[in-house]
This record gives C-alpha cells, sequence and structure tokens, in this order.
C-alpha cells in the first residue's frame, strides 16, 4: 500500500483517483502531480513501482500543501476572521451561515436541530 503525505492510499483504485485520499488535493491537483512525476494516470496503485511512489511523494511534499498543515492553515484563518471581528468572523463564531445563505428556513446544517415548539404540550391522559 502507498502512504503518500501520511495516507494510505487504496491498493485497488487507479492512481488518479486515489492520490485525491489525500486533504488538499483534488483531481486537477492530482493529474497535475502525476503529468509532473510522469506517472501514468490509468495505473492501480498496487502496480506502482517504489520510485514512481517516491516520485509523486516528493513532488506532493514540495509543492503542495496538504493534509495537517492545510487543515492548520483553514483554521488559523478563521480564527483570524474571528479575532478582527469582521461580519464573516461573527458568522462563525455564532455558528451561521457565512456565505449569504438565508437563515429564516433552511439553515439547519449550521443551527442545528429545530428547537422545541413553544407553547405545544402532550396532553396526560388520566386514568
Amino acid at each position: 500500500m502507498a502512504r503518500i503525505a501520511g495516507v494510505d492510499l487504496p491498493r485497488n483504485k487507479r492512481i488518479e483517483i486515489a492520490i485525491t485520499y489525500i486533504f488538499g488535493i483534488g483531481r486537477s491537483n492530482g493529474a497535475e502531480v502525476l503529468r509532473k512525476a510522469n506517472v501514468n494516470p490509468a495505473t492501480r496503485v498496487r502496480d506502482l513501482t517504489e520510485e514512481e511512489v517516491s516520485r509523486i511523494r516528493e513532488i506532493v511534499e514540495r509543492e503542495y500543501r496538504v493534509e495537517g498543515d492545510l487543515r492548520r492553515e483553514i483554521q488559523m484563518n478563521i480564527k483570524r476572521l474571528m479575532d478582527i471581528g469582521c461580519y464573516r468572523g461573527l458568522r462563525h463564531r455564532k455558528g451561521m451561515p457565512v456565505r449569504g445563505q438565508r437563515t429564516r428556513t433552511n439553515a439547519r446544517t449550521r443551527r442545528g436541530r429545530r428547537g422545541q415548539a413553544i407553547g405545544i404540550k402532550k396532553k396526560t391522559v388520566k386514568k
């Protein structure tokens, strides 16, 4: 199993798909990495030679910010927005949608489950 940037790539998939398992590398960046490493995108991960894996690993480490470093950078950017108190930072702090979506309805992913409906109680049945 090829291990690149701390991620075990699935053995049975083609390398052009398997490389997208690395956080920060999608289809286009993956294709570019394979082109630079001179690796056929249709090759299965199990069929890669150790030399090809090392070329891919070297390019990813040298030219891309991936996995933990990228996650840390994203978190620092969000923290910076919250610290300076801009609108986007306030929305992050409140747990509301950040990119201008409506919130009167349809914001359940960011806002969580609905609260208890007001004024409605179950009636107890007397026996």
